[in-house]
């Protein structure tokens, strides 16, 4: 009797080995042969990528050239200069800098040495037009509301401090100073880099976002001419000038992003108010 009712409870040895067997076989059937009922083939292993320019054909070459030929330019003037700047004379200790805007305006040098009143006249012009610029990007701050300008100039300001401070090149021989040519007095200055140059091209790319393309147009063209002249007096090297338009254009791109990092916020705030918001229309 007690065979008979316990039989059934216990599995039998034969029993065992099938439900082992079939733990088995599930077992080696992959994830993605469940349905199937077919054992799943071993993964191959991945092939190690080759560098990118061996797999390069005459067409990839050809079109590089043909459709990025802006850099491809850039690449020769690497050559070029490369030569240049391991074979050129170097200037020495004694002798005053070689500067190409120098020479290049020799001719308006020599006329406004035997002219005071003139470089007096261009002087005040030139003055002039700074008062431009800083009454344009105080009037996008205070009036319009955009600060990105003054922003851009604040930054710009503050680095050319650092680095004039930091190197203080020594004054042009020749200056022609005057005591109406901004800043006002006949006062010490950096020469490094070009202020003047570079607030003026931050007041003209805030001129063409908002599509003031006559303004900014007629800023640029002003602020050539105020190249011109700072070279023709010997107030700034061509280095200063050159790196003020860079600098123009960096300080001007930092102060965008400055922006948009302190809109983000505002942005997610409005967007956390808006959805609670939603929530208690919904379940109220």
């Amino acid at each position: 009797m007690n065979g008979l009712v316990c039989a059934p409870c216990t599995p039998s040895l034969n029993n065992r080995r099938r439900n082992s067997t079939s733990s088995i076989a599930a077992a080696s059937i992959g994830e993605d042969d469940m349905n199937t009922g077919m054992p799943s083939s071993p993964k191959k292993p991945k092939p190690k990528p080759k560098p990118s320019f061996l797999t390069w054909t005459a067409e990839d070459v050809v079109n590089v050239a043909r459709f990025h030929w802006v850099p491809c330019i850039f690449a020769v003037g690497l050559l070029v200069f490369m030569g240049v700047e391991y074979t050129i004379l170097m200037v020495p200790s004694t002798s005053p800098p070689l500067d190409l805007g120098f020479i290049a305006t020799r001719s308006l040098h020599r006329l406004l040495s035997s002219s005071p009143t003139l470089n007096t006249f261009l002087a005040f012009l030139n003055t002039v037009f700074v008062g431009m610029q800083a009454v344009y990007i105080l009037w996008a701050w205070l009036i319009e509301g955009r600060p990105r300008a003054t922003i851009a100039a604040l930054f710009m300001f503050t680095c050319r401090g650092i680095l004039g401070s930091s190197t203080q090149l020594p004054l042009p021989h020749g200056f022609l100073g005057s005591g109406v040519d901004f800043p006002v007095g006949n006062v010490s200055f950096f020469l490094f880099f070009s202020g003047h140059v570079a607030g003026s091209l931050i007041a003209s790319l805030d001129m063409r976002r908002m599509q003031r393309l006559e303004l900014a147009w007629s800023f640029d063209l002003l602020n050539v001419l105020q190249g011109v002249r700072l070279l023709g007096t010997r107030g700034h090297y061509t280095i200063d000038l050159a790196v003020g338009v860079g600098a123009g254009i960096l300080f001007d791109f930092l102060a965008g992003k400055y922006e948009e990092t302190k809109r983000k916020p505002s942005i997610l705030a409005a967007a956390a108010t808006t959805t609670i918001a939603t929530k208690e229309t919904l379940f109220t």
